[in-house]
């Protein structure tokens, strides 16, 4: 009765395995940047529209209304990135699935934006060997976002396997 079941779970589970391969990620030509130059979503696929994320206080101890609380670029990108992740988690996806991002980053008065920062972040998500999807990536600079202490902002699409 066990193996039945396996086996039954197995067969179930093969054509989910199977589509989710037929999502082509394009790779930038002679490069290792960690985003897909394009990729292609085929036919009868549910995308998913997750809306922007902004970052959790980082410092429970400091004053909300302080940059302290929130923390740099990177550690503002890891908890949106965690955020998202959870979001996902909940619609029975991964970050894996996601094909699309757009990253909005803001520089702080006088400084110029902190994409590597951004990106030591990103590449714990993303590019990985436990997770090597990369999705297709747009990351612009804004004057600010609604908290002023927010150096990031990040909405992405996913794919349902």
């Amino acid at each position: 009765m066990k193996k039945t079941f396996a086996l039954a779970a197995a067969l179930c589970a093969a054509p989910l395995l199977a589509n989710a391969q037929d999502i082509i990620r394009h790779k930038t030509p002679g490069s290792d940047f960690p985003i897909a130059r394009a990729v292609e979503i085929p036919a009868g696929k549910t995308t998913v529209y997750v809306s922007g994320m902004v970052p959790s206080v980082a410092d429970e101890s400091a004053d909300p209304k302080t940059a302290a609380a929130w923390g740099d670029t990177k550690t503002q990108t890891v908890s949106v990135l965690n955020s998202i992740e959870a979001t996902l988690k909940d619609l029975d996806l991964t970050m894996g699935d996601v094909v699309k991002m757009q990253v909005f980053l803001v520089a702080p008065e006088g400084q110029a934006a902190d994409f590597a920062g951004f990106m030591e972040g990103y590449t714990q998500f993303f590019g990985t060997e436990a997770q090597p999807n990369l999705p297709s990536r747009s990351a612009m600079i804004v004057d600010a976002l609604v908290n002023p202490n927010w150096l990031v902002e990040i909405e992405v699409t996913a794919v349902r396997p």
